[in-house]
């Protein structure tokens, strides 16, 4: 299941195993083919992802840190001391430790299918804070997740932390059935504490997933490296290009890999047919005004109860309580 120590434990419950090659399959079967964007984050994704949050295009990551140190005295008081804090899609936990200090949680329960990075980022939180228990769970957080070790801390509420903007890559519609998780996994006068990147002008916003250094563009294309290397596929990345675009309409960043010829890839002993042009939908990130994610909270039960900008307003941080 797991490894222990006495303020740190990994529990490892195997969200990889038999799925990702079926996930794949599914993805590449359909008219208009797709992949899962939670498979980006192999060992080689994760770095790649950490190069973009540094990148000059792509204002996310500064902007959501200078509002998390700004704020997070007001936020610590709507969550209070001796809760329990359960993080979806822990990261490299940068934004975590400013939100740990301001709190001063009894657990920190980060949830993670990135494995090794789960696992290289705990511990050093529970080195860092050695009087927080660290909880680890290598686990789809987007799937029913049972967390019964928690109810043994005598906390006073349980948190949700969900940082970064990654409830962008669901559509509206699973944006809301995943919030309504989220309130059932922070339990009644719980809480949910996430970030939503703000809808902005175009250019912007396509500079940020088109950086000048190609960054992205890698880190999407890695994706398909992961499947040559995972699934045993014979993707030839040099046959297939990066694209992302503002659908202003939808309200969402599209990005794409686009086949540069008419092609067949082989997976799993079965030939995937690609035409000149047509490309593979790998991720999704819609953008909300603050008014639209507090309509879409409220549909999933959650109770808007504040919302943080930073200075510029590019993104923000909404708190929303779980009925009790």
């Amino acid at each position: 299941m797991g490894q222990s120590s006495a303020g740190y434990s990994f529990h490892d419950l195997h969200p990889d195993t038999g799925r990702f090659l079926d996930d794949v399959m599914a993805g590449l079967s359909r008219p208009h083919k797709t992949l899962p964007p939670k498979y980006f984050y192999d060992t080689h994704g994760c770095a790649l992802f950490d190069a973009i949050c540094g990148l000059p295009e792509y204002y996310l990551t500064r902007a959501e840190i200078a509002l998390m140190r700004g704020q997070v005295g007001d936020m610590a008081r709507h969550l209070g001391p001796g809760c329990v804090l359960i993080e979806y899609g822990s990261g490299s936990g940068r934004k975590t430790r400013i939100l740990i200090d301001a709190i001063e949680p009894v657990a920190y329960v980060p949830i993670d299918i990135a494995r090794e990075q789960l696992g290289a980022t705990a511990a050093e939180i529970a080195r860092d804070f050695p009087r927080l228990r660290v909880i680890a769970v290598c686990a789809d957080y987007s799937r029913s997740l049972a967390l019964p070790e928690l109810d043994d801390f005598g906390a006073r509420r349980r948190i949700v932390y969900f940082p970064g903007s990654t409830i962008g890559n669901f559509t509206p519609a699973e944006a809301a059935a995943f919030l309504a998780g989220a309130r059932e996994q922070a339990g009644a006068g719980g809480g949910l504490l996430i970030g939503v990147d703000l809808k902005k002008d175009t250019a912007r916003l396509d500079a940020a997933y088109n950086d000048a250094r190609g960054v992205t563009a890698g880190f999407n294309l890695n994706l398909l490296a992961r499947i040559n290397r995972e699934l045993g596929a014979d993707f030839d990345l040099s046959a297939f290009r990066h694209r992302a675009f503002y659908d202003k309409a939808a309200g969402r960043i599209e990005m794409h890999l686009e086949s540069v010829k008419a092609q067949a890839v082989t997976i799993g002993g079965r030939a995937i047919r690609f035409r000149e042009g047509e490309t593979i939908h790998t991720e999704n990130s819609y953008k909300y005004s603050v008014h639209e994610f507090q309509e879409l909270a409220q549909t999933a039960g959650l109770a808007p109860v504040d919302c943080w900008m930073d200075a510029e307003k590019l993104f923000s941080v909404h708190y929303l309580a779980a009925p009790g």
